[in-house]
């Protein structure tokens, strides 16, 4: 950088701003590693969601606690949402007196350009605000302009940067994997003898980036034929893709999908699976970066940009396919500014043979 951003003396505590996805943490891992190993003795409180709570409640990291923020509008709401018509506006009120309670000395925003989250975070009244700012959006104390599209581990390892922070050593697993994961994976799938496990992962939030469950089926079939215990993860709301995806394959393979007392799993124990996999084969998804953050080699199925935006600082862990398709396939027009009202596959030009190829080139190279 042509600028060497200074480190901010006496920081006793720390806000960093992030109520979003599974992915988008994971993307922020070096970022929050950098901030505790420039502030070591800061406490590092990450300003979320309730699934960040209660997946990183006594897990050990960069992390000391967890803030539930509640819904804002452009936080959480839609921006054209009234915070007053909210049934939330006083629990509103009371979090930010709270976190301004805290007497933040740095203050973090990584969501987004800022045209929501920069108001929310000066209302924090830290001493250095910190983040990025897109035209729109009003500036913080150090900021960067907001660009798109970028790595996105990088751009926000940028903003960490901007307050003085710059990683040592990026420690592999970036996340850390407790006895209670590994504890409930082994209740959902006990290990079996010389297990090399696979885990397909065949959701994702936006249908666009999803791989077709025929394919996913074939592909699972070709693994197990080639001796690998194959079990096929989802959320909840994933469940009949799941099943519709190990009804398709001839060979038997696990459907771990629903709520832990359903047969599924939550991050925790997800994250204790992931551990003892020699593979995952996966939609560009949380659970894709999960697995590249446990350092578990991956194949990921990318649209486009999104291969840039999701590519882990070790990229020698993902192999990865890329669709390169910009116009629905049903009406022909162009997703990249606007996306069109169809729900199909923009990655299905990705074959079962290619595919194939990067599996078993990543399994060879696990092995050895």
């Amino acid at each position: 950088m042509d600028r060497t951003w200074p480190r901010l003396d006496g920081v006793r505590r720390i806000a960093v701003l992030r109520p979003n996805a599974v992915g988008d943490f994971v993307f922020a891992l070096p970022a929050l590693h950098a901030l505790k190993h420039t502030y070591p003795d800061a406490e590092l409180v990450f300003i979320g969601k309730a699934w960040h709570r209660a997946f990183l409640a006594g897990r050990p990291g960069p992390v000391d606690r967890v803030a539930e923020i509640p819904a804002l509008p452009g936080l959480g709401m839609p921006p054209d949402a009234s915070a007053n018509a909210s049934a939330d506006a006083h629990a509103i009120a009371l979090f930010i007196e709270r976190m301004r309670g805290e007497r933040f000395d740095l203050a973090l925003q990584m969501f987004g350009g800022g045209l929501y989250s920069n108001p929310f975070l000066m209302q924090l009244q830290a001493r250095l605000t910190v983040g990025m700012r897109a035209p729109d959006a009003p500036a913080l104390d150090r900021w960067l302009p907001y660009r798109e599209p970028v790595n996105r581990r990088l751009a926000l390892l940028e903003i960490a940067g901007v307050a003085g922070a710059w990683p040592g050593p990026m420690p592999m697993p970036e996340l850390a994997v407790t006895a209670i994961d590994r504890a409930k994976a082994v209740q959902a799938l006990p290990p079996g003898a010389g297990e090399r496990l696979v885990i397909l992962q065949p959701g994702a939030t936006d249908p666009r980036r999803c791989w077709p469950p025929e394919r996913f089926a074939a592909l699972g079939d070709m693994l197990a034929a080639e001796g690998a215990q194959v079990a096929i993860n989802g959320a909840p709301a994933e469940a009949a893709l799941v099943r519709a995806v190990a009804g398709a394959m001839r060979h038997r393979a696990v459907v771990l999908a629903g709520t832990p007392e359903s047969g599924g799993l939550d991050l925790g124990g997800l994250c204790g699976l992931l551990e003892r996999a020699a593979l995952v084969v996966s939609n560009d998804t949380g659970p894709l970066h999960l697995a590249l953050a446990l350092g578990v080699p991956s194949v990921g199925i990318f649209w486009l940009t999104n291969l840039l935006e999701g590519m882990p600082l070790r990229p020698s862990g993902l192999w990865a396919a890329l669709s390169v398709r910009t116009r629905c396939p049903v009406c022909g027009r162009d997703n990249l500014a606007q996306r069109c009202a169809h729900d199909v596959s923009f990655v299905a030009e990705v074959s079962v043979d290619e595919a194939a190829g990067l599996t078993r080139a990543a399994l060879a190279a696990s092995a050895a």
